[in-house]
């Protein structure tokens, strides 16, 4: 064992070896193998390329050099692509605090029988006067850099729950394809983590249509591990029990601080508020038309269910045409 695995228990070094094929005597050599890569990305600005930050990289990508790379390169991309989100990247700023504050994300204490961190989204908790759905997608980000930096959070994972209970059709219709292709490319596409499992409960039909929008364009195996529970939590407790969740899915446990990791991460400044006007923070996202081909468009368009859609009436209809449409 090296010095870059001292954080990780025996279960999990042997998990590391088994699983993300880690090998202590070839570790320093595999690291190097990715470092060796970025000159050949002159466009990009690799901010780190020490071995602890590497090594996080190969193991989201079970150690294949070229896509562990490629991992990295798109986490810098990401950043120098959307500036505006990274200028003020630290939990005391206005909008990144409220939506903490909020839940997004919460953090549950106990890890899952696999040893993974449990992330926890109230949909309906969202306040469009206080904050953008950008600043929550820059409060999970900043979340996640602070718990991959935990080993063992780097060879374990993540899994996450999604409450979309009382989220309003006007709170969906805010999800626009410009702003969930941002999401996609931030979590799926740029960042060292790997989730075991995103579950989606009581949602309704709506969300359920915008998944079908947003499926052709996450990858295979992120479209495997996306569970749609809807009102049953029965199915939710075979794959995470019961006993560590809390009262609102089912579980045995009190019901949820959303507060809880908030506080870890502000500590004395949880509450000190300041003024933030939510229209204060415009963050420009890339023209979505310049990153999908019409022919994707075109079938996004395709795959939303008929039945789903004839029980909207004419304002819902005229509401969910952001969601429907990627152009």
């Amino acid at each position: 064992m090296t010095h870059l695995q001292a954080g990780l228990s025996p279960e999990t070094l042997e998990k590391a070896r088994l699983e993300l094929n880690e090998n202590p005597d070839t570790l320093h050599q595999d690291i190097q193998e990715v470092r060796d890569m970025v000159i050949t990305r002159p466009d990009i600005g690799f901010l780190r390329t020490d071995d602890a930050f590497i090594l996080r990289f190969l193991r989201a990508r079970k150690f294949h050099h070229f896509e562990a790379f490629r991992l990295l390169a798109q986490y810098f991309e990401y950043r120098q692509q959307n500036l505006d989100m990274f200028k003020s990247f630290k939990a005391t700023d206005p909008g990144i605090k409220q939506a903490l504050k909020d839940g997004f994300p919460g953090g549950l204490a106990n890890l899952d029988h696999y040893g993974r961190k449990i992330l926890v989204l109230f949909a309906a908790n969202w306040d469009q006067s206080r904050y953008t759905l950008v600043d929550i997608l820059r409060a999970i980000l900043l979340s996640l850099e602070a718990m991959i930096e935990d080993p063992e959070l780097q060879v374990n994972g993540f899994v996450l729950i999604i409450d979309w209970s009382n989220f309003t059709f006007k709170q969906a219709s805010k999800l626009t394809p410009s702003m969930l292709r941002l999401a996609i490319e931030g979590l799926q596409d740029s960042f060292p983590a790997r989730f075991g499992g995103i579950h989606f409960v009581n949602q309704p039909w709506y969300i359920h249509a915008l998944y079908t929008v947003i499926r052709p364009f996450l990858k295979e195996k992120t479209r495997k591990r996306i569970f749609l529970h809807g009102n049953n939590l029965n199915s939710l407790h075979q794959l995470i029990h019961p006993e560590i969740l809390p009262s609102e899915f089912g579980g045995m446990l009190p019901p949820y601080d959303m507060g809880t990791w908030a506080r870890t991460l502000l500590d004395h400044e949880y509450d000190d508020d300041s003024e933030y006007n939510v229209d204060s923070y415009s963050m420009p996202v890339k023209d979505v038309e310049k990153e999908l081909s019409p022919k994707s468009m075109k079938r996004s368009q395709s795959v939303v269910d008929p039945a789903v859609l004839k029980h909207m009436d004419k304002n819902e209809e005229e509401n969910m045409q952001p969601l429907l449409s990627l152009d």
